[in-house]
């Protein structure tokens, strides 16, 4: 099987995990302040996904959790070396934060490898840079991105290593909105535009700015 077509089973495994929430955030109880922005939700709650976690970014600093995601952001992994998928997600993300930006709305492009074996601070850095100014790329050893990405859910598989420069890693596609005192409040699919993803990201934003959550 080729990579697009691993890509699409594991975008798929993604879309099985998510079931269609009936308006209601029971995971929270009460009415669900998001309820017009929601198009999809997780067992045990989007508010499940997530964890404190303490990484490496692009300049070599070592970061926690409340630093990265302190502003609203968008969470995607994936690795600097994929061939395609990883790059068109993270140039659409980017270009739905400056879309948003141009609106008054500041939210974080953030970055976190699947390949912390040779994304490396300043592979990450020269990735970053190329998508969008305020982009950060997290890394760290295979066992704290292990760590992070079990805590979202993000499954990912390391391929064949025969060759040490030159193979794949299969990854879930999913974008986390992240919302900081709130946490994840919904996934987005790479199948939506830059405008879309944009859009349903400001639903969310004004939305929390609204209900004082």
């Amino acid at each position: 099987m080729g990579k697009d077509g691993t890509i699409l089973i594991l975008g798929s495994l993604a879309a099985v995990l998510m079931l269609v929430t009936g308006g209601l955030w029971l995971s929270r109880g009460g009415a669900d302040p998001f309820a017009p922005c929601r198009q999809s939700g997780v067992q045990g709650g989007l508010d499940s996904l997530g964890a404190p976690f303490e990484l490496t970014d692009q300049d070599g600093r070592r970061v926690s959790d409340r630093q990265v995601l302190a502003q609203p952001a968008l969470v995607y992994f994936g690795y600097t070396y994929c061939p395609d998928v990883c790059p068109l997600d993270s140039a659409r993300n980017a270009e739905a934060v400056a879309m948003l930006e141009e609106r008054g709305i500041m939210v974080t492009p953030v970055f976190i490898s699947v390949d912390p074996k040779r994304d490396t601070p300043e592979v990450l850095g020269d990735f970053a840079e190329t998508m969008h100014e305020r982009m950060i790329g997290l890394t760290g050893t295979p066992a704290e991105i292990d760590a992070v990405a079990k805590a979202w859910r993000n499954y990912y598989k390391v391929n064949d290593q025969e060759d040490p420069q030159n193979y794949l890693v299969d990854h879930m596609t999913n974008t986390y909105l992240v919302i900081p005192g709130i946490g994840t409040v919904e996934l987005f699919g790479r199948e939506l535009s830059a405008q879309k993803l944009a859009e349903r990201t400001a639903c969310f934003i004004d939305a929390a700015s609204g209900n004082g959550v």
